[in-house]
């Protein structure tokens, strides 16, 4: 996640301002600029070909907005977190995102009932076993959140975090140990979603899914998604990250530091053929079991 993006251009009319400009802008020193590029990857500079910074009016803003968060006293991780975002583009979806970002995801029509045996699966071969995973789930619907609240309530007793999306209840945000709800507006985009996100370094796995309109007739159990699932580390990350700017954009404050946290890229996952043959083995079953 970086502040506005790079260019090599000497010329561009944008990027005008050194680092000793910069300070003088925002009265952070240059020492304390460098600090922060090299210890938190802010502000990013532009470098041009001769390898100076250079830096433009959106640095500007980002480092101000720093200095002010400072000021009210925030941690200064989390006010660099909270501009970082800021400056990210991204979709507010799960299912936009990795389809954007990763088209080599294909895409299957699924019904609802072999969606469930999956995120079943998914919940109990990953989000169970994961080392200190940020756990993210998706539920569109004010009762299938509480259908499953029990069961998330659990795996969030071994994540390091958990937060679970769906429609607003009546009444404000309920908490349940370190199972922290967003609520939805109704016309937030992963409304239409379902998803199961597990951040992990050891188990990574993302499940996504959008809703095709005009179900209205259809029962339950046989609406169709369109879904897309991977153990890459890589799109899991970025699921994650969208849905932390979700939860900060609802005024979550579990959120900025998080963002802060999933700033980085991840390493290479350490999922091997054995745990996704046992992912496998348990969605046929829970297929076989569920989802006539």
């Amino acid at each position: 996640m970086t502040t506005p993006p790079a260019s090599t251009q000497e010329s561009d009319a944008n990027s005008v301002l050194t680092i000793g400009e910069l300070s003088r802008r925002t009265g952070v020193s240059p020492a304390t600029l460098r600090m922060w590029e090299t210890r938190h990857g802010f502000p990013t500079p532009i470098r041009l070909d001769s390898g100076h910074r250079r830096y433009d009016e959106g640095h500007v803003a980002a480092v101000d907005h720093v200095t002010r968060r400072r000021d009210a006293g925030v941690r200064l991780d989390v006010a660099i977190a909270e501009a970082m975002a800021a400056a990210e583009p991204g979709t507010p979806s799960v299912f936009a995102e990795l389809r954007r970002r990763h088209p080599h995801l294909v895409a299957q029509r699924l019904r609802k009932s072999t969606l469930l045996a999956l995120s079943w699966a998914i919940e109990d071969e990953f989000c169970a076993r994961a080392q200190r995973a940020h756990l993210f789930g998706g539920f569109q619907r004010e009762r299938y959140l509480g259908s499953a609240q029990e069961r998330w309530a659990e795996l969030a007793r071994v994540a390091r975090s958990t937060l679970v999306f769906a429609e607003a209840a009546t009444g404000s945000r309920k908490e349940a140990g370190r199972l922290t709800r967003v609520d939805l507006r109704g016309d937030d985009p992963m409304r239409r979603e379902w998803f199961v996100v597990c951040d992990s370094h050891d188990l990574p796995v993302v499940l996504t899914a959008w809703e095709l309109p005009g179900q209205g007739e259809v029962r339950d159990r046989d609406r169709i998604f369109e879904s897309v699932w991977t153990v890459e580390a890589g799109p899991v990350r970025d699921a994650a990250r969208v849905c932390a700017r979700v939860a900060q954009e609802h005024g979550v404050a579990e959120a900025a530091p998080l963002l802060y946290e999933l700033a980085d890229e991840p390493s290479p996952g350490l999922v091997d053929q054995a745990s996704v043959t046992m992912l496998f083995n348990r969605v046929i079953a829970y297929v076989d079991r569920f989802g006539s």
